[in-house]
C-alpha cells in the first residue's frame, strides 16, 4: 500500500506538471466498499490518470503481453494490476476480478475493452456491465477529455496540454433474478447501452473542459 501511495502521489504531481490536471466529480467515487470503474480509454496515460481519483488501491486488468517484461510485470502486479487474455475468453481472470469486489476493494475496468480514437464512445464490451451485475456492485462511469491529445496511440513523447477527468454518479445494476446465479443477457445489454449513453456526455463534457471542441480528437 506505501508503495501504490508513492506511485500514485508521483502520477498526480506529473499529471498536474505536464497537463494541468482537474477533476470534477470525485464525491461520486465511493469512499467505501467495492465498485467498478469504466473510465473511457483514449491514451495509455489513463490508467495512472484514473488512479488519481481515489486514494483507496483499484485492481487492474492488463493485457498479458505487458508481463513478458519480467521487470515491467512485477511493477505492474505490485500496483494491483493482473493479466487478462484478450483473444479468448479468460476465466482465471474472471474469477480474479470477482475475488477482488468480494473482497471489498475496487477496480478498473475500461469498457471499450482497449484504446479507442475519435470522439465517438461505441462498441462497449459488456464485461465491465456483467461483473458489476454479477457482484452487485456500482458502476462508476468517467470521461477523460484531453488525454489522446496529450500522448496519442503510437506516439512516445507527451504533449503539454489540458487535461480534465470528470467522474459521473454511480450507477448501480438491477439485481440478479432470484435463484440465478448470473444477471440476465438483457440485464447486461441494457446496462451496457445506459453505461455508453453516460460515458458520452461525461466524455463531451470532459473533452470541452480541457479545450478540445466536441467532435474532435
Amino acid at each position: 500500500m506505501i508503495a501504490y501511495g508513492i506511485v500514485r502521489f508521483l502520477i498526480w504531481v506529473v499529471a498536474k506538471l505536464l497537463w494541468r490536471i482537474s477533476f470534477e466529480g470525485l464525491e461520486n467515487v465511493p469512499a467505501e466498499g467495492p465498485f467498478v470503474l469504466a473510465p473511457v480509454h483514449r491514451s495509455f496515460i489513463d490508467f495512472g490518470l484514473v488512479s488519481a481519483v481515489t486514494r483507496r488501491r483499484m485492481g487492474y486488468m492488463g493485457k498479458e503481453s505487458l508481463w513478458k517484461n519480467k521487470a515491467l510485470g512485477s511493477f505492474i502486479t505490485m500496483l494491483g494490476a493482473y493479466p487478462v487474455n484478450r483473444g479468448a475468453p479468460d476465466r482465471e481472470a474472471l474469477r480474479r476480478t470477482l475475488d477482488i469486489l468480494e473482497k471489498g476493494e475496487p477496480l478498473v475496468l475500461f469498457p471499450e475493452g482497449t484504446r479507442r480514437s475519435g470522439p465517438v464512445i461505441e462498441h462497449l464490451h459488456e464485461g465491465a456491465a456483467f461483473v458489476a451485475s454479477r457482484a452487485g456492485v456500482p458502476l462508476v462511469p468517467v470521461g477523460i477529455g484531453g488525454s489522446e491529445r496529450a500522448l496519442p496511440k503510437g506516439k512516445g513523447l507527451p504533449r503539454l496540454v489540458k487535461i480534465h477527468v470528470i467522474v459521473g454518479p454511480p450507477i448501480t445494476p438491477a439485481p440478479i433474478a432470484e435463484g440465478a446465479r448470473h444477471p440476465s443477457r438483457r440485464a447486461v445489454k441494457e446496462l451496457t447501452v445506459e453505461l455508453q449513453g453516460v460515458l458520452q456526455d461525461l466524455f463531451d463534457r470532459a473533452q470541452r473542459a480541457a479545450g478540445v471542441a466536441v467532435g474532435d480528437t
